[in-house]
Parts: structure tokens; sequence; C-alpha cells
């Protein structure tokens, strides 16, 4: 702990980004393994997934962005909402972009299809792996001028170490498509790790852009918080509940578990 006490925030968010990155490829390993994972585990860790990242969107980044924001003698209500709706409009923008994308590339060679919706699922996940990596970043950015409260890293770490839970579902989701796509095991595993290689570069530009502009936190912390409630509003639960059975609440149980873990996490470790 003290070594970790010692290093620059910078520094720390690339270390926890790289674990959150390692993360997505462990679970990417599983094309190695199986070629297929059962409807209800899925549901279940899309669940645990969204669990986590609602916790954490409130206990690691809403919470500290209201008590940043009161300590700046700033309007609270009126920081964290703006930062809020601007970090899930960045990816409603972000969505549209990849959809002009996919649009622009329409394929009529046979078996195109197959290509066009292995490049969206791909594009999708990394684009949607920035905020997560940004959202590490910034809770450790937060730790500028704080470097010697340990409870304020251990809050960061609790971040990254829920972000890294859910990444290891988010690289099966990606690896396993594509293995079912016809592409060979290992290519597979490459596409699938590489879609998280985006979150130790967004890790160190948030934490960077936060410890140089500090009075941007507040509005950091709630942008990074409304990027992932986006995420699990928009893709996580509406894919855990996509085709579920009749009295089947495998994707609710796992997401009430996932945040009661995060919950435990924050309010303990912060």
């Amino acid at each position: 702990m003290d070594w970790l006490i010692q290093q620059s925030p910078v520094t720390l968010a690339l270390l926890a980004t790289l674990f959150t990155w390692l993360m997505t490829a462990l679970g990417a390993t599983v094309v190695f393994f199986f070629r297929g994972v059962s409807r209800r585990v899925l549901n279940m860790m899309l669940g645990f997934a969204s669990g986590i990242m609602i916790a954490a969107s409130f206990w690691s980044l809403l919470a500290p962005a209201i008590e940043r924001a009161q300590a700046a003698h700033l309007p609270a209500y009126a920081v964290v909402a703006v930062g809020f709706v601007a970090g899930a409009l960045f990816l409603v923008g972000s969505d549209r972009v990849i959809s002009w994308m996919q649009r622009q590339r329409t394929m009529q060679a046979e078996g195109a299809g197959n290509c066009r919706r292995a490049i969206l699922l791909v594009s999708s996940i990394t684009l949607h792996n920035i905020p997560e990596g940004l959202a590490v970043g910034v809770a450790f950015g937060a730790l500028a001028g704080h470097s010697a409260a340990p409870a304020a890293l251990l809050a960061a770490i609790s971040v990254a170490v829920g972000i890294g839970l859910q990444n290891f579902p988010e690289g099966a989701a990606v690896s396993l498509p594509l293995l079912r796509e016809g592409m060979g095991r290992f290519k597979s595993f490459t596409l699938g790790q590489l879609s998280g290689i985006v979150e130790p570069i967004a890790g160190v530009l948030g934490a960077a852009l936060v410890v140089l502009v500090e009075p941007i936190l507040p509005y950091a912390l709630a942008f990074a918080a409304g990027a992932m409630i986006y995420v699990v509003a928009e893709e996580l639960l509406p894919e855990a509940q996509s085709e579920r059975h009749a009295l089947d609440h495998i994707a609710s149980i796992g997401c009430v578990i996932g945040f009661a873990v995060m919950m435990v996490m924050d309010v303990a470790l912060g």
C-alpha cells in the first residue's frame, strides 16, 4: 500500500487500466475452451456486470463529484446533472457515428453480412470501453493533492476492480460471437482482447486531464458516471433480457448481486 501511495495518479491509472484490459483478455480466452456459453450463464454475467457499474457510478463517481462540487462552492446539483447528461450524450453520439460507419461499409459480396456483424460488435464494445477507461482514470486523477489518503486510493481501486470484473464477461461477449461467425479461435481471442486496449489509453488521458485541470474534476466524475449508466441501460441489460424464458429472473438476480458486491466494496474500502 505504501508503494502505491507514493505513485503518481497517472501511473496508478495506467496500472489499473492495464488490469481491466487483462480481465477483458481473460474473458476472451473462453474461446479456447468453449464454443458457446449457456444463455443463462451469459445473462447472469451481464446482469452482474450491470449491477457493478450502477453501484460504481454512484458510490465511486457521483458521490465524490457532489462532494468536490460542494467543496469548490459550486451548485452540486447543476454540476453533476451537466456532467452526467454529457457523458450519456457522448455515447449517444458515438453510437450514431458507428451506425453511420457501418452503413458506409455496406458490402455486396457473399458473406459480407458476417463481416459487418463482426466489425459492428468489436467496434461497439471498443467504443463503450472508452468511458470505462475514463472512469478509472478520473477516479485515480482525483487523488491529485490527496495521495496521502489511503481511503481515497482504495475507493479508486474499487472502481478499477469493479470495471475489471464486468470486463470478463465483456471479453467473452466479443470473442464467442466471432467464433460462431466462423473466425478461428486465435483470431477471435485477439479481436476480443483488443476491444479493451482503449481502456489504458483513455485511463491515462482521463487521469492526466484531471491532474492538469483540477477544476473539471466534479464534471469529469459525473461524465464518467453518465457514460457508464448509458452503457448499462442501452447495452448490458437489454442484451441480458433479450432471450429469457418465462419466470427466468437470472439477469435481474445477477444485477442485484453485482450491485451488492460493488456497494460493499465501495462502502468498506472508501
